[in-house]
């Protein structure tokens, strides 16, 4: 059984404790902000799941390595700092493992624009752009996934595509990308209904890194599963 510490006591934190519950996994702990200012327990969990804020995400992934626990961290929104820390883990012999979405649809929709994107290049008229829709409490702007979905569109483009963020209600998670020319439109969209697909897939990708050593993605994860 996969002893699993989850670092983040909000929506996101219960709906990977809870899906790490029902996957057969135990949940030693959820930690709060109060909790992490403590130092972390070196043994208490096989991997941690890291879902806080951005300003909090660094220290968290730091008490977790320091305790010799492998990091699972979907927190976005701290870029300036996560190179330093995939450095750190690089240099230290720790694990860890950030991703901006851990959706497995939005990991085949990353491979569904690659491919449009790339089509769009040798397409005479088509310009391409993002719009991003997420719930009013989110705190970052494009959101990870918009940025990743960019990234991606522009290597297989060649072009930077513009990125659109809407704030509103309660919405999970909306990524639409637009393939736009003078007399004809392609619209790609994939929506988020519940949190718990990525607490699915931060979960299973949790289990996936325990044993192992270095920095990875999400994508390494997608890869060994899915080809």
């Amino acid at each position: 059984m996969t002893r699993i510490l989850v670092v983040g006591d909000g929506k996101m934190g219960k709906a990977v404790a809870q899906v790490a519950t029902d996957r057969g996994a135990d949940v030693v702990a959820i930690y709060g902000p109060a909790e992490m200012a403590r130092a972390v327990g070196a043994g208490i969990a096989d991997v941690a799941i890291e879902f806080t804020e951005p300003g909090a995400a660094a220290g968290n992934v730091r008490a977790c390595l320091e305790a010799g626990i492998p990091v699972v961290s979907g927190t976005t929104g701290w870029d300036a700092q996560l190179d330093a820390v995939r450095k750190e883990v690089s240099g230290s012999g720790g694990t860890f493992m950030h991703a901006p979405n851990f959706s497995i649809g939005v990991a085949m929709f990353s491979r569904i624009v690659e491919t449009a994107a790339a089509l769009a290049k040798s397409a005479p008229g088509f310009s391409g752009a993002i719009l991003e829709t997420h719930h009013s409490a989110k705190l970052d702007a494009p959101s990870g996934t918009a940025k990743m979905l960019g990234r991606v569109a522009a290597k297989a483009s060649g072009k930077e595509w513009p990125i659109t963020s809407v704030r509103v209600g309660s919405v999970p998670g909306t990524h639409e990308v637009i393939l736009d020319s003078p007399f004809e439109q392609i619209r790609l969209v994939h929506e988020a209904r519940d949190r718990r697909v990525f607490a699915e897939g931060a979960v299973a990708a949790a289990r996936w890194l325990v044993g192992k050593s270095g920095v990875f993605s999400f994508d390494d994860y997608i890869n060994d599963q899915l080809g």
